[in-house]
C-alpha cells in the first residue's frame, strides 16, 4: 500500500458533511484506509471569487489503487455526492483532488502528480502541513512554502473552523 495525499473541499450545501461523507466513502473502500485528517479551514474562494467560502481539508490514505483507479474512484464519490460539471474552479459540493502519490511524478492528460497548484494553494498547503509532520512532498517543505505564498504563518485569510473540526472530529 502506497501512502496518498490528498485534499477536499466544498462550498455548497452542508460543506462539512460533505468532505464527511467523502471521507467515510473513501474508507468504506477496502483498498482504501484513511489514516490521517487535517482541521478543517474556512477559506476564500480561488481562481473564481463569486461564489461562497470553501471549507477545506487534507488527508493521508493507503492505497493498493493505481492513481489513475484511486482518480476514477474519487470522481464516482464526488458524483455519488452530488457534483456535477460546473465551470473550472466554480462552486462545488465536493471536489477530492489527488496531492501527491507517494513519490510518483505523473504528466497525463488526465492527472498531474504532485498535483500541478499544489505549492500555489494555501488552502492546500496549511492543511496537508498539518498532517506531514514536517515531511517533504516533492522535496519542498510546506511550511517553506507556505511562508513563501504569504509571507505570515498562518495567513489571515485561511481560518481553522472550529466547529466544523470538531463535527469532523466526532463524525470519523
Amino acid at each position: 500500500m502506497i501512502e496518498v495525499g490528498i485534499g477536499l473541499g466544498s462550498n455548497l450545501d452542508d460543506r462539512c458533511g460533505n468532505i464527511i461523507a467523502a471521507l467515510k466513502a473513501l474508507n468504506s473502500i477496502p483498498s482504501i484506509m484513511v489514516t490521517r485528517v487535517s482541521s478543517i479551514y474556512a477559506t476564500p474562494p480561488w481562481g473564481v471569487e463569486d461564489q461562497p467560502e470553501f471549507l477545506n481539508a487534507a488527508a493521508l490514505i493507503r492505497t493498493s489503487l493505481s492513481p489513475s483507479m484511486l482518480l476514477d474512484t474519487c470522481k464516482a464519490i464526488e458524483r455519488s455526492l452530488g457534483r456535477a460539471l460546473g465551470r473550472r474552479w466554480g462552486p462545488r459540493e465536493i471536489d477530492i483532488d489527488l496531492l501527491f502519490f507517494g513519490d510518483l511524478q505523473i504528466s497525463s492528460d488526465d492527472l498531474v502528480l504532485p498535483h500541478l497548484n499544489l505549492f500555489e494553494r494555501l488552502f492546500v498547503l496549511i492543511p496537508l502541513n498539518e498532517i506531514m509532520d514536517g515531511r517533504r512532498v516533492a522535496r519542498r517543505d510546506l511550511k517553506d512554502a507556505i511562508l513563501q505564498l504569504s509571507g505570515i504563518d498562518p495567513p489571515s485569510e485561511i481560518r481553522l473552523d472550529r466547529e466544523a473540526t470538531e463535527r469532523l472530529k466526532d463524525a470519523i
